[in-house]
């Protein structure tokens, strides 16, 4: 694996590396608590998975976290999962997010951007104005610590005030996009029984008004514990009957008051795609997102004041609850609310001109689909701000990696590109954004600070340049404190540890290469294992979506009663294509030479569409249960899938080859 790419596709330049902050805390940490003076990146990783309580301390020296009692020790419990991070501390994690308000009170701590695009500041006082009047006005209805407020909102600077309000006075924020539908939200709400709901009336996406007031009103009915709802009118209509007015909650000019809570002090729920069953609602904790992320962003993202940071997103996707945390390091993060592709597939690049974004982020998919389009952004956009990309959602083929070094190396710019690879789970990166190592196409530069990475065999074996499950083997200050609903830990327990015992396994294929880089392969549970070579489903995309006429490619391996292997590959065609003889052989082609002769699909079958979860992800595993016979209802939840009736054409296959 390691000599397919030989050479770097980049390489941070001496002063970049200088500059970057990881460069500086390595030199502080050797000096302060024995971290290696030399090395580089590879160095201090392996100090910090084999130093893992000086790592953390560290940490939290270097951001200055401020805990208002102290910790007795960093890991209190070391055993996953139940690990017990800085027993004994207090600590709150908005007050870190407003911190910025005190030295830069006028510059923006948000830029706010619709379909419009035009940008909007918030400046670092006024958030934090509008975070101290919502957060008394919470109290004042009651609100405690360990209760449930929740948002079902777009990406706008209301949810920000929301979610650091709610964590100022102790409670636990969830959020849905509003492009859920009832059921998925309810689905997600009514397993955490919030007491307080944030709506909007509606929003805007692709031009038109979306009303949602009869979801809303639907939300209200089903959610017998709420106590209050907060109106927020997008589309201009009045507060629905009994439901408060958003301007009135934050018009104040109030401080904020921000309640000490302990390290494990649940901050927010986020969930799982729950394509097979009711999502997973997985809890972490205000002291461990706070120091997971200012790791993740400080350190790999190398973000600071000064920075804008960029990521499309919405709120319904733990990248969303990442970019607000671009707050913990004193940079203007940017909110767009609006489609992707609206008016033209260049939109998320207008964004970033507009904005000046210096880290803009996105996905594999996006990437991929500005290629196609002949989207050139570097030429037709002004992006001489942006230091790097970033992708996530999906791993980036080694086509978008070439294709976006080419595009700006032709602008003359030194264009850091950083894939990255984390999860809901742990609301955090496994590997991705290096900013002092090259880039090697097709690879995540490596894994994460205080992340031991690796990937195994099924018996437990290290490998290095062969595929296996994703694992890691020490615990992270964001993995779950617990799931709600969940009182035995069971459901928690299943989920990642009952594979290897004590050790964390995601259920990715990966590579840890032999020079310290990573590669995806995709999810391990919908692996294609043909004849014992396994390999991931992304890697067959990447060399089917290569042909002009894929738009969209779905690959299932299931394997037969009679000890048989059936493998068809779904194709969505590019408008005017047809699947004809001639691109039947040039899709088996590209894969037996590009990828393996053992991996050309038994079928290549023309669909309507390929079915995603709610957050953008080809659902493998569900259609892999309905040509297994699978009823639809039990093989798939249907709230968490954007377009049900694509779903109807798999089940009527199946039928068909029964």
């Amino acid at each position: 694996m390691s000599t397919v790419n030989p050479e770097p596709l980049w390489r941070p330049d001496p002063q970049r590396i200088a500059k970057a902050q990881v460069t500086r805390f390595q030199a502080w940490a050797a000096k302060q608590h024995g971290a290696p003076a030399q090395g580089g990146y590879p160095a201090l990783h392996r100090w910090s998975v084999d130093h893992l309580e000086t790592f953390w301390k560290a940490v939290t020296e270097w951001f200055d976290v401020r805990f208002s009692t102290p910790y007795t020790r960093v890991l209190g419990e070391r055993s996953m999962p139940g690990a017990e991070w800085f027993p004994g501390a207090t600590l709150n994690y908005a007050e870190h997010a407003l911190r910025a308000a005190a030295t830069r009170p006028d510059e923006p701590a948000l830029l706010y951007v619709d379909e419009s695009h035009e940008p909007r500041p918030v400046t670092w006082s006024e958030l934090r104005r509008q975070v101290g009047s919502l957060a008394a006005e919470l109290r004042a209805l009651g609100v405690r610590p360990g209760d449930r407020i929740s948002g079902y909102l777009p990406n706008i600077p209301q949810a920000v005030v929301a979610l650091l309000a709610t964590a100022a006075v102790g409670g636990v924020w969830t959020s849905c996009a509003p492009d859920f539908g009832a059921r998925s939200v309810l689905d997600r709400f009514q397993q955490v029984e919030p007491v307080v709901l944030f709506t909007v009336d509606g929003y805007h996406y692709g031009g038109k008004e979306h009303d949602r007031r009869d979801v809303v009103g639907e939300l209200r009915r089903e959610l017998p514990t709420l106590r209050a709802v907060v109106h927020i009118p997008l589309l201009g209509t009045d507060a629905p009957e009994g439901a408060l007015e958003w301007s009135a909650l934050t018009a104040a000019d109030e401080e904020p008051v921000f309640e000490q809570v302990p390290f494990a002090h649940p901050l927010w729920v986020l969930y799982s795609s729950g394509t097979t069953g009711l999502p997973k609602a997985i809890v972490q904790s205000q002291g461990g997102i706070l120091v997971e992320h200012l790791k993740q962003l400080g350190l790999h993202c190398d973000l600071g004041p000064g920075d804008r940071f960029f990521w499309y997103t919405s709120t319904g996707w733990m990248m969303w609850n990442f970019l607000v945390s671009g707050l913990l390091t004193g940079t203007t993060i940017v909110l767009y609310d609006g489609s992707p592709g609206y008016p033209d597939t260049g939109a998320q690049w207008r964004v970033a001109e507009s904005t000046g974004a210096t880290l803009y982020g996105t996905s594999a998919a996006y990437v991929m689909a500005c290629r196609k389009a002949d989207v050139h952004p570097a030429r037709d956009f002004d992006l001489s701000t942006i230091q790097c990309v970033a992708t996530t959602g999906s791993p980036l083929p080694p086509d978008g990696f070439g294709w976006l070094h080419d595009e700006f190396a032709g602008s003359g710019a030194d264009l850091w590109i950083a894939s990255v690879s984390g999860g809901t789970d742990v609301c955090s990166c496994f590997a991705g954004a290096v900013p002092t190592l090259p880039v090697y196409t097709g690879e995540l530069q490596a894994p994460g600070l205080g992340t031991d990475l690796q990937s195994w065999d099924p018996n437990g074996h290290p490998l290095v340049d062969e595929v296996g499950e994703l694992v890691v083997t020490n615990p992270m200050p964001s993995m779950p404190v617990h799931f709600w609903n969940d009182p035995d830990g069971s459901r928690y327990h299943d989920s990642y540890f009952d594979t290897y015992p004590g050790v964390w396994r995601h259920g990715d294929w990966i590579t840890v290469t032999s020079r310290g880089s990573v590669v995806i392969h995709g999810r391990s549970d919908s692996t294609l294992n043909r004849q014992g070579v396994r390999m991931g489903s992304a890697d067959i995309y990447e060399v089917v979506e290569r042909l002009p006429e894929i738009r969209e490619s779905l690959v299932i391996g299931i394997e037969q009663p009679d000890g048989g292997y059936w493998m068809p590959l779904f194709v969505h065609l590019a408008p005017g294509a047809v699947l004809d003889d001639a691109l039947l052989g040039r899709i088996k082609q590209a894969i037996r030479e590009q990828l393996s002769p053992r991996h050309v699909p038994d079928e290549v079958i023309e669909v309507p569409g390929v079915p995603h979860t709610l957050t953008g992800k080809r659902i493998e595993v569900p259609v892999k249960r309905l040509l297994q016979g699978t009823p639809l209802q039990k093989a798939v939840n249907p709230g968490s899938i954007d377009n049900l009736e694509l779903l109807h054409f798999y089940e009527d296959l199946a039928r068909k080859r029964a």
